[in-house]
């Protein structure tokens, strides 16, 4: 793969299909995100989402088919967890008896420091220590937390310990980042905040491909508010197990797919968008991936299919 090939890839999942047991999940899944794109998956309660992030992550390997990421800058299987992937939950898992600084310094220290460096060079530890933590404030100011980076989780909102989340991701910088529902436990004003948040991250995307370098921010969003997938996604994928599998030639349905792939409308983070006017794209994805009296040929809705 050639530096220009590489600063495009993202993200390519080749006939992907999962299952467990007796139960079919996941069909015959085609995906390519290219970097810099924000994606946002959607698809009604059981199609799979979760799983796919499990599949792209590596902690749950695909039965059939294969995920390819940039690992250590050559393409590879992600079969495994690796740090050019990094994901947040709906729920945050922050240590409450560490600062909201440290929480995010955690990854660095495990990822290039070990227990014994950490004891029996103090000094080289102290300086180590210092390079984290200056690297963990970087990345607190980056999700507008500069002035809390001394809070414990106990004294921080849900909203608060969220951002923390996102920057303890950011931090190892992945090359793909996966959120799944991660504001799904928030309130409404707390969630357009977040979801300000990560089109800053958009914009610096933008600013990276005007200058010719890669972008540094590819992600994949789980989310069930249409309003917020179409706000913070450029691209909207409609994973679902309502399409027309009896026409392909299955006696049963062989697992959620990709019935829908459009591009989505780009905003500013200070845009306020006028949701009324997404009502004609919540109609479309609700009649095409949420309506199970509506089983169309799963590409009939594909925009942007993959090519080999």
């Amino acid at each position: 793969m050639t530096d220009a090939e590489q600063n495009g890839f993202g993200l390519q999942c080749q006939e992907v299909s999962h299952w467990f047991g007796e139960t079919k999940v996941l069909y015959d899944l085609n995906l390519k995100v290219d970097a810099g794109q924000f994606v946002s998956l959607i698809g009604p309660s059981g199609c799979g989402k979760s799983t796919l992030l499990r599949a792209i992550l590596g902690t749950h390997p695909p039965n059939e088919g294969q995920i390819l990421t940039l690992q250590n800058g050559r393409l590879a299987k992600a079969d495994h967890p690796g740090r050019d992937r990094g994901i947040v939950y709906q729920k945050y898992s922050l240590y409450p008896f560490l600062t909201a600084l440290d929480n995010v310094a955690l990854g660095l220290k495990l990822d290039q420091t070990t227990t014994m460096f950490r004891w029996f060079n103090w000094t080289g530890w102290a300086r180590k220590r210092k390079e984290f933590r200056d690297r963990a404030a970087v990345f607190l100011e980056k999700v507008g937390l500069g002035q809390a980076m001394h809070l414990y989780p106990s004294q921080m909102s849900g909203g608060m310990q969220q951002r923390v989340a996102i920057a303890q991701a950011l931090i190892m910088e992945p090359e793909i980042i996966l959120l799944d529902e991660p504001f799904g436990a928030l309130d409404e004003a707390t969630r357009e905040e977040l979801q300000e948040m990560l089109l800053q991250l958009y914009e610096e995307n933008l600013a990276s491909k005007s200058n010719g370098a890669k972008p540094p921010y590819t992600l994949i969003i789980v989310t069930h508010e249409l309003n917020e997938a179409i706000r913070v996604g450029d691209r909207l994928i409609g994973l679902s197990q309502y399409w027309d599998w009896k026409a392909a030639g299955h006696k049963t349905g062989p697992g959620a797919t990709i019935v829908y792939d459009k591009p989505a409308p780009v905003f500013r983070p200070d845009e306020r968008p006028d949701y009324e006017s997404f009502d004609d794209i919540r109609k479309e994805i609700r009649k095409y991936v949420y309506n199970p009296e509506v089983m169309q040929p799963r590409d009939e809705h594909v925009c942007l299919k993959l090519t080999k």
